[in-house]
């Protein structure tokens, strides 16, 4: 099996921010983005099924998701899922965000990049909803080590 948790591509989390707008800049209409995120959510490492459970799941979002971590030196390593495709390609995104990152820089994180980026507005309220306790469900991870 390989390591489901996330290993960040970019240097920063501002880094990765901008290159996901960089990114969704591309596309021409919000279903060729969601096609994109819907790719991204595929490319997410297998989540394990022991893992699949209440005790991983982010309270808040309509779709299940699912989210773990692991600390390593002052650093927050995550891995994530969920059973609906445009959610699991979000949960990518924060991933991309989020995970790798030490606590101060996990904290600092203003979720106002969801709005930034124009997904706030092209999701539904319950997605929108979603979003933001999973941003809350990480930060509060993050906040627990300092």
């Amino acid at each position: 099996m390989t390591d489901p948790f996330i290993i960040p591509e970019e240097e920063s989390a501002s880094e990765a921010i901008e290159a996901i707008r960089d990114e969704l800049e591309l596309f021409d209409d919000w279903m060729q983005r969601y096609r994109y995120l819907i790719d991204l959510g595929e490319k997410l490492p297998d989540f394990p099924q022991e893992w699949q459970n209440d005790h991983f799941r982010v309270m808040g979002c309509q779709s299940q998701v699912w989210l773990n971590f692991r600390e390593k030196d002052g650093t927050i390593f995550f891995a994530g899922s969920s059973d609906a495709a445009i959610v699991k390609g979000l949960v990518a995104l924060l991933l991309r965000i989020y995970s790798g990152r030490n606590f101060p820089e996990i904290l600092a994180v203003d979720p106002i990049f969801i709005t930034d980026l124009g997904l706030a507005g092209a999701l539904s309220a319950n997605r929108s909803n979603g979003v933001a306790s999973m941003v809350q469900a990480i930060q509060k991870i993050a906040q627990s080590y300092l």
